[in-house]
């Protein structure tokens, strides 16, 4: 039995209890409360970038982000109003329309989480011109693939790396419309010297941004549960010291 301390909060009128120090998505996701997200991973640091896990608080007119709000007492939280369906929608067709997310030509077709969500929010068109970017394909590594026209910049990849590898291999470069993704200071993934071939950024990928060599479209599998996993183990010691985590 988990013996931390609790405040009372409520999700969408109904009383819950929420760890102290717990986060709005987490207490969510623990009760079964459905709340979407791209950029939140269990197992890494929170980003609070793809803002598609926004929550209305009462007494407060900004839409917060669940994943970066921490539960407090007495909190009334709402999670699926109107205003939020229309702005979840209006962030998943700005990023369909910000890259090149042709489903039906994707190795992540059927096994992607912005293909999921956008069924899921019931987007079946995009309303923004799209940008139609044509960036350069990343095939020089032997065994992974990076395609930056699918990339949402969740930045999974570069957490996983740095927080969980230990490698850091894949930074952010520059801001705004020019932000992309980059392999160790600029350099071809190919020629990446940091890079351990572990994979763990490919399995968290959400999209088809990151893939295996020679998949075709549709046999791509993710698995981001793996990265909880690891972090669990690690903080129980199972590994160097498995006597300590009986």
């Amino acid at each position: 039995m988990d013996r931390r301390p609790t405040v009372t909060v409520h999700f969408d009128g109904v009383e819950h209890e929420a760890f102290v120090g717990e986060s709005v998505l987490e207490c969510a996701r623990r009760l079964g409360i459905p709340i979407p997200s791209l950029c939140f991973l269990e197992g890494i640091s929170v980003w609070g970038g793809c803002r598609v896990c926004v929550v209305e608080v009462a007494e407060d007119h900004r839409l917060r982000p669940a994943c970066a709000t921490t539960c407090v007492a007495d909190m009334e939280i709402k999670t699926e109003t109107p205003r939020l369906r229309a702005y979840r929608k209006s962030v998943l067709e700005l990023l369909f329309a910000e890259g090149n997310h042709v489903c039906a030509v994707c190795v992540s077709n059927g096994a992607c989480e912005l293909q999921d969500m956008a069924v899921q929010t019931g987007m079946d068109h995009v309303r923004y011109d799209p940008q139609s970017p044509k960036r350069q394909i990343d095939a020089s590594h032997p065994k992974y693939v990076f395609d930056p026209n699918r990339c949402i910049l969740c930045t999974r990849c570069v957490r996983v790396c740095d927080e969980i590898e230990g490698a850091h291999v894949w930074d952010i470069s520059y801001r705004g419309e020019s932000a992309h993704l980059i392999t160790e200071m600029n350099k071809p993934w190919g020629e990446s010297m940091s890079c351990t071939w572990c994979g763990k950024c490919v399995a968290v990928c959400p999209t088809g941004a990151l893939s295996y060599q020679g998949r075709a479209v549709g046999e791509m599998e993710h698995d981001p549960a793996m990265i909880k996993r690891l972090a669990l183990a690690r903080n129980r010691h199972e590994w160097l010291y498995p006597e300590e985590a009986k």
